[in-house]
């Protein structure tokens, strides 16, 4: 291995070249993986150890999770698989190889049969190995293990048999330190981010719970809100049935909107002319399916947790031809509101808290059509509702400036991760 980004010593000089590899047990204490405290009569607890699965690492980043409590008693029958801080947890199933290190604050926890732990104990710093694994170079060969296999799966002996460069313990040192910092950068951008969305969500929580209510340029105090039940302020279109396979993000004369897409990559509004709407495929008739305007709103009827509810609103000014897909509700405003309002509103607490008692299901939750018929549409007037728009629309331009300066230093470490670890 030849990096292209190499540190020098105190002195100005060349460290050693890394010419040499160790396996990974070979710095580590005994690598193994965890075990379901409930196969062994355990119970779950309302407070105690902490216990991690499979979606404690996001984007090689440890995030916690879906984490449940384990009882000491548990803990200690456990105690193989007991992690702390500056441990390697590495996911051995599902999108195997993706790697987290484990804060310094947490001092003990325990993981189960999807993840294996990685503890440093000679000749490696933990961060320098950590950042090698979730390197690109790594990535790769974890994903070849993956590729064709039905049930991913990385056996305990492929993490011990992992090539790690054997790296003077100066230079490991001055590389953790420098991608922390970079880390310490990302991590403050990202609490922004944070800060200005709950800001938001606060903001939302007031002015649909009308305890905010805004005023007319003369000072003059808007009419009262009106109250319409959905099918009153709504037509119901039909939808398509497509499947991922019919869609394609190159070219088209239709765009498509997913529900997937709706629920994860949109926000309140889409504008249909951007890349990350899909065409569907030109050889697949579209005439029968309704064509969405501007106004229009989406909503996703089925997901895996309580975001089924979530809704766009399409932005369309050049009038391309737009369907929506299944799993979705599309749906045309009877009276005209001002834009961008009904993509705020519908996704606000003030809405989605009407659909929570009509949820139904325990691993995909769904609501049908003749639920959301029972729920109550807010309508302040339509120049009330423009400053609502304009208001919400001025804090997402701030939270979406913050998410580009993140982006940039994340893409910034990316870049430099690849020329350290090429």
């Amino acid at each position: 291995m030849i990096p292209k980004l190499r540190f020098k010593d105190d002195n100005g000089n060349d460290f050693p070249a890394w010419n040499t590899t160790v396996r990974l047990e070979e710095i580590s204490a005994f690598i193994t993986k965890g075990a379901t405290p409930t196969t062994y009569g355990f119970e779950w607890q309302i407070k105690g150890i902490y216990f991690f699965r499979n979606d404690c690492i996001k984007n090689n980043i440890f995030v916690y999770g879906d984490y449940s409590y384990i009882s000491e008693e548990a803990n200690e029958f456990l105690k193989r698989s007991e992690i702390r801080g500056d441990d390697i947890v590495i996911a051995i199933t599902g999108d195997i190889g993706k790697v987290g290190l484990v804060p310094s604050k947490i001092k003990k926890a325990n993981i189960n049969q999807h993840l294996a732990r990685i503890r440093i104990v000679k000749n490696a710093i933990p961060y320098f190995v950590y950042s090698y694994l979730s390197s690109n170079e790594i990535q790769r060969n974890y994903r070849k293990i993956k590729t064709g296999l039905s049930m991913a799966q990385l056996n305990l002996s492929q993490v011990r048999e992992t090539r790690i460069p054997v790296v003077s313990m100066m230079e490991q040192r001055k590389i953790a330190e420098f991608l922390m910092a970079v880390d310490r950068v990302i991590e403050t951008r990202k609490e922004t981010v944070v800060a200005w969305q709950k800001r938001k969500k606060g903001l939302m929580q007031k002015i649909f719970s009308q305890e905010v209510r805004f005023k007319g340029k003369d000072g003059r105090e808007f009419p009262e809100w009106r109250k319409k039940k959905f099918l009153e302020a709504f037509e119901i279109l039909n939808n398509s049935t497509f499947s991922r396979e019919c869609l394609n993000y190159e070219s088209g004369d239709v765009k498509y909107i997913h529900y997937g897409d709706v629920l994860i990559k949109f926000g309140a509004m889409v504008d249909v002319q951007n890349s990350n709407v899909p065409y569907v495929n030109k050889n697949l008739n579209c005439e029968k399916y309704a064509v969405l305007i501007a106004g229009d709103i989406v909503i996703a009827d089925t997901a895996e947790d309580d975001t089924v509810g979530k809704t766009v609103e399409i932005i369309n000014k050049d009038g391309k031809k737009t369907i929506s897909g299944l799993h979705t509700i599309a749906c045309h405003p009877k009276e005209k509101f001002a834009s961008k309002y009904l993509g705020y509103f519908m996704n606000s607490d003030e809405y989605h808290n009407q659909l929570r008692p009509y949820m139904q299901g325990i691993k995909v939750t769904s609501i049908s059509k003749s639920n959301i018929a029972l729920t109550d549409i807010l309508m302040p007037c339509f120049d009330e509702q423009q400053k609502i728009a304009e208001c919400l629309t001025a804090i997402d331009d701030v939270i979406n400036n913050y998410k580009e300066t993140l982006m940039a230093w994340q893409e910034l470490k990316k870049g430099l991760m690849q020329q350290m670890f090429i």
